[in-house]
């Protein structure tokens, strides 16, 4: 063993052995199983957004979140509340004015750091287990440097959030006045969830009592305080949860667009 007088300066400690960690459960099955979920769907929205179709049923007026809002001039009748601002190149998403937003968001969100640090770059892939780099920076260089910029987009996120609670909203709406159905549940499943995951960010839950000096001077922000680090503790199950809702949300939408079987109606 190499002692500390014959170690060279700045060498990490290691015990002298050869393998390289003595773990011998299965610590490499969450990493495994993170890079198949997250790449899954981070395949199927990319296919998803840039298919240019089936995203609006106008009977029931529901949009999918992936198309919403709607601004370029492809947009198909009645899918654009706000205005069309930009042309149909392909490579424009019809949300171009949300989805970037969205992605940073999700990208600098702490818990998805985390899990695509460990699953994606290996580092490191586990407790006790080395980094799969020789050398490690942590956030200090670019492009790491812009996590810090994740304060700001939970802004954004907030008000993408009032845009599809509008969308949901909006979809009680049918040609005969109010309406209802299956597609109604999911919409409003999908606004709570995103509302949920987007609030329990611990930059909201900073901007809510982070500043605080005395809670018992603010008895209405250390209520909704106690509640977001209630939800803050579910961050992560929220953050798979939405991931799961929202291409349900859009898969359904696509479903009834693409005419391959009629929405379940209760009301109208």
């Amino acid at each position: 063993m190499t002692s500390t007088a014959t170690r060279p300066r700045g060498a990490r400690a290691r015990a002298a052995i050869a393998a390289k960690t003595l773990r011998t459960d299965r610590w490499w099955f969450q990493p495994l199983i993170t890079v198949i979920g997250l790449g899954a769907w981070v395949s199927y929205a990319t296919v998803r957004v840039f298919m240019h179709k089936w995203y609006w049923v106008g009977d029931f007026h529901y949009l999918t979140p992936f198309y919403s809002p709607c601004v370029t001039d492809r947009c198909v009748e009645g899918s654009a509340h706000v205005g069309t601002y930009l042309p149909s190149w392909w490579i424009i998403p019809d949300a171009a004015f949300t989805l970037p937003f969205l992605l940073l968001f999700r990208l600098t969100c702490y818990y998805y750091r985390k899990a695509y640090y460990r699953s994606f770059w290996l580092s490191p892939p586990a407790c006790a287990v080395p980094d799969g780099h020789q050398s490690y920076g942590g956030e200090t260089r670019f492009p790491l440097l812009g996590q810090n910029l994740h304060r700001y987009f939970f802004y954004a996120a907030a008000i993408i959030s009032i845009i599809n609670t509008y969308d949901a909203v909006y979809a009680f709406h049918s040609p005969k006045g109010f309406g209802f159905g299956l597609g109604n549940l999911i919409l409003i499943g999908n606004v709570v969830m995103l509302w949920a995951y987007t609030i329990s960010c611990h930059s909201c839950r900073h901007i809510i009592g982070g500043r605080l000096k005395h809670f018992s001077k603010h008895p209405v922000r250390y209520k909704a305080w106690t509640f977001i680090s209630w939800l803050n503790v579910r961050h992560m199950q929220l953050a798979w949860i939405t991931l799961g809702t929202l291409a349900l949300t859009d898969f359904y939408v696509m479903a009834l667009a693409a005419g391959w079987f009629p929405d379940l109606r209760f009301i109208n």
